[in-house]
Formats: C-alpha cells, sequence, structure tokens
C-alpha cells in the first residue's frame, strides 16, 4: 500500500474548514497517516501556501515524528519537533490568504533516518537534511478562501 495523508473534516482538493484557519479558532486539523514504508524510522510533515504573493509560505514544520505515528489529532502537540514556520514560530499556523483562493499543501515524508535538526530550523534546513532519506511521500491539498475574498 502507498503512503496516504487523510483528515476527517475535508478530502483532498476540498476546503478546508474555517475553524482550522486565522478566521477561526486556528487550530491545527485532524490529519490520518497510513502506509508508511517498513524501515522508516522518522516521519516529517510540511504544511504550506504555494499560492502565497511572496512565494511558498510555510504554516507549519515537523520531524522526527516516529514511523508508527498514525494521526494528529486537532490542535494538538505533534510527536515530533516542531520548526520554525514563515512567522517565525514553532507552531501551526492557519490558512490566511491575503487575496483569493489559495491551495495549502500537506506533505507527509517517510524517512530511512532521524534528523539532527535545532528547532529553530525552517522548511529550507529540514529539505536540505532529508536529502537522500526520503523513502516515499504523500501529499493533500485543501484550499481556503477568505471571507469577502475573490474566488479566482
Amino acid at each position: 500500500m502507498a503512503m496516504r495523508i487523510t483528515s476527517p473534516v475535508f478530502d483532498d482538493g476540498g476546503r478546508i474548514p474555517r475553524k482550522y484557519t486565522c478566521d477561526g479558532v486556528g487550530v491545527s486539523p485532524p490529519l490520518r497517516f497510513e502506509g508508511a514504508p517498513a524501515g522508516a524510522v522518522s516521519l516529517a510533515l510540511v504544511f504550506d501556501d504555494p499560492d502565497a504573493p511572496g512565494g511558498v509560505w510555510d504554516h507549519w514544520v515537523i520531524w522526527n515524528m516516529p514511523p508508527a505515528t498514525d494521526r494528529l489529532e486537532e490542535g494538538r502537540p505533534a510527536p515530533g519537533v516542531v520548526g520554525r514556520n514563515s512567522w517565525q514560530r514553532n507552531a501551526y499556523g492557519g490558512p490566511c490568504p491575503p487575496d483569493r483562493e489559495h491551495r495549502y499543501r500537506f506533505t507527509l515524508y517517510a524517512l530511512d533516518s532521524r534528523l539532527t535538526l535545532s528547532d529553530t530550523a525552517g522548511v529550507s534546513a529540514l529539505v536540505t537534511a532529508m536529502e537522500g532519506h526520503v523513502l516515499a511521500r504523500a501529499q493533500m491539498t485543501g484550499l481556503y478562501v477568505r471571507p469577502g475574498r475573490a474566488r479566482v
């Protein structure tokens, strides 16, 4: 079975509920993981916005989750190291597009090692540290537009 990432609160390609955004409570959504390959030593997760006006905006960065992790519960701490997002916070930051509907990617990586990174690291350091260690990758996308903003 291929590795997968899903959510019980929205479908891949569907709308992220307002609760998980800057227009709602802003808590992290529940996520489900399955199919991590044998040999996986850790998991990493990147949640980003590729449609941000200034380039990709990182909302949540996590690494060194145990390979048996099969879920992240709504609003609960992740079982790994939470790195710096684009707001320079070690936390989840919900979707908050300034202009139009944006796509938000949740990308899960299965790695053949644990990573030695400071929690001050962000996505670029994570990507560099993962080079040559990715066993599998899964992705799901959610959409969000702030109330009163154009959809296109």
